[in-house]
């Protein structure tokens, strides 16, 4: 007997709710961690977009089952910033793969998915529903809606929706909502995940309260917030052709230099004619030259519109191959910037300019110039920092962001961790194991090659890992002869030591043998030693 196959159709949310796992959900554990982490960056977003330095706050409240174990959580953040729209709330929080997200230009987020996906995992753990609370203007209203999410259409469910009065002129978001989660497990992961955004994101503070009353409070280091980034057009060799063909039924553009000129970035009139010489079309328009009017049926044949899908094929490949295409413009990114990737450096490890100055602390912080790879500009920043404040635990700590985003989990397989494994730190005075050494490594780019939905590690990009390689080189330049300055000092001061040591002792010797009456002063020896020994040495690293 043949059984026939039944052939069925899911919605966006019914495939994340039944695939979780592929988006950080995949335990009590690990989701509270993907859950804070989610609204967190969506809250940084909505205050670095209206140039706000960030006020976040987060609870996380026990309710229901063991502190040891998976059980049911409270979790509210509030953040001050640009706030939702009344109308748009259902949608942007109760219905998947929809928001603000979709946009070529720099985000934190990349699929428009984590801050829904958070609210549906909390959803099917407890049956709870989520309380969002948002105002856009501190003088007008502020919006109150409860709603869930009906997964099997990816719709979402308006429980109740009414407004109040705004009388602390007030604008943000707040997000209120039940979830499992099992926190004496994520804990570590949290308070990292915490203090590293302090580190990434210095001019914004943090608020943390965890289930046992226990307050973190991250206080922002500067007032400063980088210009936020800005939506750009698609570059030449970062297109498919379904890209193509969707831009074209978009286009308002009468002919194909037209629909390059005003479609691409960096693309005029001139690099236009010669890239269509090159792709072998035909010249539609010539500048300076009297045009004459077409007849409807030449109109409709120069349209780009309808252009045949072997003409499209042909368009793109020659778009992969045409060398004179000027780079992706960088000016859409919003880098960190080395000032401010150093204030939050310096501020989280607790390293203030005077050690930098007495040379008990290094470190160096600097900006690589714009790069491009497959067609998406890219930033590299980079930090070095060595000292006593640095708990190395026997290895270098690597610390990895991408768009101001820590990434915490799979170092292993992160191209960061592949440069840093391949360099030979010994000829920059480096002992593995006994040099304390922290590297930080920032990718900033309109799209991060992640390997994985759960946005955890950043592929091996070759252009992306050569600058991260000279990134790393250029900054630790001057990390050995700090070094070198550091173990010259602790020779000195070791020769002083044993100076002062036995000194007192010849001294005495001397003269019981002398039989002088009175033991010669040590005083002026044991302060040309030091004059000549360790302030020398600390002349010098200043």
């Amino acid at each position: 007997m043949t059984v026939a196959e039944v052939f069925q159709e899911i919605s966006a949310a019914d495939f994340f709710y039944r695939n979780r796992d592929i988006a950080g959900f995949t335990s009590p554990s690990r989701s509270i961690y993907s859950t804070i982490r989610e609204l967190v960056e969506n809250s940084l977003d909505a205050c670095e977009t209206g140039g706000i330095p960030p006020d976040i706050y987060v609870r996380l409240l026990h309710e229901s089952g063991p502190l040891d174990g998976p059980g049911t959580y409270i979790l509210r953040v509030e953040d001050n910033g640009i706030g939702v729209p009344g109308d748009v709330i259902p949608s942007a929080f109760g219905q998947v793969l929809y928001g603000s997200k979709y946009k070529l230009r720099q985000t934190r987020g990349t699929f428009g998915l984590g801050g829904k996906m958070a609210l549906l995992y909390g959803q099917i753990t407890t049956h709870g529903e989520a309380q969002i609370s948002s105002s856009t203007n501190p003088k007008q209203k502020i919006t109150e809606i409860g709603l869930r999410t009906d997964i099997q259409h990816n719709k979402p469910i308006v429980l109740k929706k009414k407004t109040r009065p705004n009388g602390s002129h007030w604008k943000g978001t707040i997000i209120e909502f039940k979830t499992e989660a099992d926190y004496s497990r994520a804990m570590p992961r949290i308070l990292e995940y915490f203090k590293q955004t302090a580190i990434i994101v210095p001019y914004a503070n943090l608020t943390f309260v965890d289930p046992r009353g226990r307050l973190y409070h991250f206080t922002r280091g500067t007032s400063v917030v980088p210009p936020a980034p800005t939506e750009t057009l698609p570059h030449p060799y970062g297109v498919d052709v379904e890209t193509v063909q969707r831009m074209l039924k978009l286009t308002n553009a009468k002919t194909l230099q037209e629909f390059l000129r005003k479609s691409f970035q960096r693309i005029g009139d001139t690099t236009a004619i010669k890239f269509l010489k090159y792709a072998g079309f035909e010249i539609r328009e010539a500048p300076g030259k009297r045009k004459r009017k077409l007849s409807k049926k030449e109109a409709e044949r120069r349209d780009p519109k309808n252009l045949p899908a072997e003409d499209i094929v042909r368009l793109v490949n020659a778009m992969k191959s045409y060398e004179d295409f000027v780079s992706p413009d960088p000016t859409s990114l919003s880098p960190l910037g080395a000032d401010l990737l150093a204030t939050g450096i310096k501020k989280e490890l607790g390293i203030n300019d005077e050690d930098v100055k007495n040379g008990s602390a290094y470190v160096a912080t600097l900006q690589r110039k714009p790069a491009t790879y497959s067609g998406f500009p890219f930033i590299i920043e980079v930090g070095i920092a060595s000292g006593k404040q640095i708990e190395s635990q026997g290895k270098i700590l690597l610390f990895r962001f991408a768009n101001k985003i820590p990434l915490l989990f799979d170092e292993a397989s992160d191209v960061s961790w592949k440069v840093v494994d391949q360099i030979d730190w010994r000829g920059y005075k480096v002992i593995p194991g006994e040099t304390p050494l922290a590297i930080f490594v920032h990718v900033c780019s309109t799209k991060i090659p992640y390997k994985t939905v759960g946005k955890e590690f950043i592929a091996d990009r070759p252009e992306v890992e050569h600058e991260i390689l000279n990134a790393i080189r250029e900054a630790s330049r001057n990390l050995r002869i700090y070094l070198s300055r550091r173990e010259h000092l602790a020779q000195e001061k070791k020769r002083v030591d044993v100076f002062e040591k036995y000194l007192p002792k010849v001294a005495q010797f001397s003269t019981k043998l002398s039989g002088a009456k009175k033991e010669p002063d040590i005083q002026p020896l044991l302060r040309s030693l030091v004059k000549y020994g360790v302030d020398e040495g600390k002349e010098k690293q200043e």
